[in-house]
């Protein structure tokens, strides 16, 4: 049986005292870092404590030492994968330093496709997160003094990248699944889309596929920013 932790279950786990890894026992560091491996290649739904000691040789006992479970886990993930990235100086230039902010978090959430998933909702409190958090509001606040106005401007722009990223990794998870790249999947739709245009019963379709550019990722989430800062500018500033 797993001895309880010194700290109330409630406490938060950036306010606990770590203890000190026996000699042959992972640091929390290597947990964490062997939870994100498995999350990052297989998703959220195969992590477990059991697989994670599984994956270092541990015992799952030996982890409750210094984890919590796997909710602390995953919270503990989630401030690590935001520490990855060193966050620039800011320049005073809101919208550079928020064209930033997006740019750099879509570059985080492509890199570890189980983490949107997992931003919405409750903040996590740890330490890189909250220098993040620190980041984008000293950002907001060259837009507006007005802390509130600047809240809600940084918000906007979050839950944006969080929602095209998205529709990003749901073209990864497309391709995953049915082994076809979008140029492979475009090929064997083809025949059906001709008939479609040819039709005549969806002329603006019809244009989409006919005149239309097909914009990269990066472009298409590039161009969606723009129009957000713009109207963050025009409703905040």
């Amino acid at each position: 049986m797993v001895e309880p932790l010194e700290e109330p279950a409630a406490a938060l786990v950036w306010s606990k005292t770590r203890r000190t890894p026996r000699r042959q026992a992972p640091s929390v560091e290597r947990i964490v870092a062997t939870a994100i491996a498995i999350a990052d290649a297989e998703g959220l739904p195969a992590l477990s404590m059991r697989r994670v000691a599984a994956d270092l040789g541990s015992g799952t006992a030996s982890l409750y030492r210094y984890v919590a479970g796997r909710d602390e886990l995953v919270d503990l993930m989630i401030d690590t994968v935001h520490g990855e990235d060193p966050l620039p100086a800011p320049t005073g230039d809101w919208r550079a330093d928020l064209s930033h902010v997006a740019r750099q978090l879509r570059t985080v959430l492509l890199r570890h496709p189980w983490l949107g998933s997992e931003l919405p909702g409750r903040p996590t409190l740890g330490p890189n997160s909250l220098r993040r958090m620190e980041a984008c509001l000293a950002a907001a606040s060259a837009l507006t003094p007005d802390i509130s106005r600047a809240v809600d401007a940084v918000e906007a722009v979050l839950a944006y990248t969080l929602g095209a990223v998205g529709t990003e990794l749901a073209e990864l998870r497309a391709q995953q699944r049915s082994g076809l790249t979008e140029d492979q999947w475009r090929a064997s739709v083809a025949p059906y889309i001709r008939e479609v245009v040819d039709s005549g019963a969806y002329p603006q379709f019809a244009r989409r596929v006919i005149e239309a550019e097909d914009a990269d990722p990066e472009q298409r989430f590039g161009f969606g920013l723009s129009c957000m800062l713009d109207g963050v500018a025009a409703r905040v500033g």
